[in-house]
């Protein structure tokens, strides 16, 4: 069975035991590790517990909705993947459990060939969301899962090492975009806390309330679920705790978090017991912190504890031929996720990523070669296929040291070949007549270079 193997465990929550006891026999019947719980408390408490590839939960169920554990799988989780099934189908059902997270909405009753169905899609979807982050055919593109070999990258690559070893927490800087969870998921994955979790929260657009009590957790007595609700805090215990976008963090809370730090205990919300804190904090900003320190909007004491041991994450128009490497990694696993031949780049159109400054660094990247392979069907990839912004753009820093003779040669070649040699269109486009065109490539020795035949 495709994506199946040993390490593949899946917890099945619903509140019927005939159904648990059903969905646990056929799925075991196919070499799966089954677990079962009957309600969202006790799915949480084996979440706390054990590593689970796949939660397939029921949605109406008494007490607290699957929804609320389809929102905690997906906001702490980032390995596991979710299946939502419920014999009460509904439009809005279905489009509030996949907006929160659900890989698939399966409707009582199914068969089994349907339920085996969205088991394999949703944990080969789980093997895709792992190689996203560096694993390739069970291979990491370096040992710490990070595709560069420009020198700011080769020191980030050190940085996490020594973070690695280390139990400080850290602070990892850089522009949207250029990898900062990578970074802290890389220092996790090569830490001691390794078989632990690696929990994610983002800090930005939510309210202290909220962020309190998702970080601590409630008290039996305070939750309005009735039943103990367990904090991120608690969660990550033994494991990661990643905090994105920490310059968000409302000052009170950036309080309280300088406190768990310190005194490595917490309380949940509406309880006096304290509860030990043995996560390792990372956070990741975008934004520099030290201005905001300077207007106290950020505490100046949390920013000296988190910055003890500081990654900066350069920007990708910073890491030279970096960007060719990772338009090879990327195009490799997004043919290989859909199916079709690796494309190839040609020499132009490997010079026009180069050139191209990549404001949204690394992500924007991955989102460009990832169209690209969609839609050139695993043939090569030429300047005509880029995106307008990448086929037009030029480095600023080449272009203050050439002359205007050698631009416009330059801009002539790159319109030519963004319409693959058709001069009345590259005329068009450039807003002269198709003779001073032909006198402009003779002046500029272009000939019919910018592709190996050129058509009317």
């Amino acid at each position: 069975m495709t994506g199946r193997s040993a390490r593949n465990r899946l917890l099945v929550v619903d509140d019927s035991p005939d159904t648990r006891e059903l969905i646990q026999r056929n799925l075991s019947s196919q070499g799966y590790e089954v677990l079962t719980a009957g309600g969202v408390a006790e799915a949480m408490e084996i979440l706390r517990h054990a590593k689970v590839d796949l939660v397939i939960t029921d949605l109406k169920m008494p007490r607290t909705s699957g929804l609320e554990l389809v929102r905690y799988v997906r906001d702490a989780l980032t390995d596991t993947e979710v299946i939502a099934i419920t014999g009460y189908p509904s439009v809005e059902g279905a489009v509030a459990a996949v907006k929160l997270g659900a890989e698939q909405y399966l409707t009582k009753p199914f068969t089994q060939e349907e339920l085996f169905a969205a088991v394999r899609h949703a944990i080969e979807k789980a093997g895709v969301a792992a190689a996203s982050r560096g694993v390739v055919d069970g291979q990491l593109p370096s040992p710490l899962g990070i595709v560069g070999e420009s020198e700011s990258m080769q020191k980030v690559i050190k940085a996490v090492s020594r973070a690695a070893a280390a139990t400080t927490s850290v602070l990892v800087t850089g522009e949207n975009g250029t990898g900062k969870r990578l970074v802290a998921h890389a220092i996790h994955r090569a830490s001691a806390r390794a078989g632990a979790r690696f929990v994610v929260v983002d800090c930005g657009g939510v309210s202290e309330d909220l962020v309190e009590r998702q970080l601590l957790g409630e008290a039996s007595d305070t939750s309005a679920r009735g039943d103990r609700a367990v904090g991120f805090y608690q969660f990550a215990e033994g494991g990661t705790l990643f905090l994105r976008d920490v310059s968000e963090l409302p000052r009170g809370i950036q309080d309280s978090l300088l406190r768990v730090l310190e005194d490595k205990t917490f309380c949940p919300v509406g309880s006096t017991r304290a509860l030990p804190a043995g996560f390792r904090l990372i956070a990741a900003s975008r934004r520099d912190l030290r201005p905001l320190v300077s207007t106290s909007a950020f505490r100046e004491d949390l920013f000296v504890r988190l910055s003890i041991n500081s990654i900066a994450v350069p920007p990708l128009r910073e890491r030279g031929d970096d960007v060719v490497l990772l338009a090879a990694h990327f195009a490799k696993r997004f043919a290989r996720d859909v199916g079709r031949p690796v494309p190839r780049f040609s020499a132009d159109a490997l010079e026009a990523i180069k050139g191209y400054s990549w404001p949204g660094n690394v992500g924007e990247l991955q989102d460009c070669i990832e169209r690209l392979v969609l839609t050139t069907n695993g043939g090569a990839i030429e300047v005509s296929d880029l995106p307008d912004a990448i086929r037009y753009s030029t480095r600023g820093t080449a272009a203050r040291t050439r002359s205007l003779h050698e631009m416009e040669g330059d801009y002539i070649r790159m319109v030519l070949a963004s319409v693959a040699g058709n001069k009345t269109r590259a005329a068009e486009i450039l807003g002269i007549n198709r003779k001073t065109l032909r006198e402009k490539l003779r002046e500029q020795a272009l000939g019919t270079s910018a592709r190996p035949t050129t058509r009317d």
